[in-house]
């Protein structure tokens, strides 16, 4: 089992529980994560949904090793159709749900696991969390849910995506991406206790302060910039086939000795 799910004083908790792997995202956990926020979604008894990660790391991102095909049975067929209902529709689903959501983010927060916690309302991050993306070195143009300009801004999203390094929790508090940083042993606590508050307030309240705000977000372009980004991804997975008959031009464990 890879996610955790409790429901308690009307927030359901939803664990991410694969920390020997660094919570690295499986096609088996992104499926019983989606279940778990499809079970919260639907449940009149929970208010707040509160996102979090057993072990050291919150995501170390997508785990290129499970659920990739022979590669001679990779196309970009294959690869567009699988990105775009696990990770792009996954994404975008949790986003719109009507309740809101926290996410509580320790450790390395890397590529794939930004699709897990941009998509919620609130994020509480712990002194240690640093936040990357740095599939340039990939030969892609960033993760597949392309939030990174409305949650950095455009020129701090080029830096991080250009140099691959990552975004420390304050900095990312200081841009707005992160609504409070607290210390380690502080994160489930306080995590907790923000969603406990917010419980408290009236459902339909909640929901039409939520809806006001992606509302405004979408016309804005949110969600048109997040679908046609999604095709600029593709673009990078085509390239890395063309060139070398895999999806990415550098290898996953070429990519993490690059980032010790």
């Amino acid at each position: 089992m890879y996610i955790l799910y409790e429901v308690a004083d009307k927030v359901a908790t939803i664990t991410l529980n694969r920390p020997e792997a660094a919570n690295a995202q499986n096609p088996a956990l992104l499926d019983e994560l989606d279940a778990a926020w499809t079970r919260a979604a639907e449940d009149d008894d929970v208010a707040v949904i509160l996102l979090r990660a057993e072990g050291k790391h919150f995501s170390a991102g997508h785990d290129l090793k499970s659920g990739v095909p022979a590669p001679e049975k990779i196309t970009l067929e294959y690869i567009y159709r699988y990105e775009a209902r696990r990770y792009l529709e996954y994404s975008l689903r949790w986003r719109n749900v009507p309740k809101p959501s926290i996410a509580a983010v320790q450790g390395r927060c890397i590529s794939g696991g930004l699709l897990l916690c941009w998509p919620c309302d609130l994020i509480i991050a712990a002194e240690d969390a640093l936040f990357s993306d740095p599939v340039v070195m990939m030969g892609i143009g960033g993760v597949e849910y392309h939030g990174h300009t409305w949650e950095l801004g455009p020129r701090k999203a080029k830096e991080i995506l250009f140099t691959g390094r990552p975004v420390t929790a304050d900095e990312a508090e200081k841009v707005g991406m992160v609504n409070k940083v607290v210390p380690r042993d502080q994160l489930d606590a306080e995590s907790r206790a923000l969603a406990t508050q917010i419980a408290g307030q009236p459902s339909f309240g909640l929901r039409q302060a939520k809806r006001a705000v992606n509302q405004t977000l979408d016309t804005q372009g949110f969600y048109a910039a997040i679908q046609s980004v999604f095709d600029i991804h593709q673009t990078g997975h085509g390239n890395a086939l063309s060139v070398s008959g895999f999806p990415v031009l550098v290898r996953l464990d070429e990519m993490k000795a690059r980032m010790q």
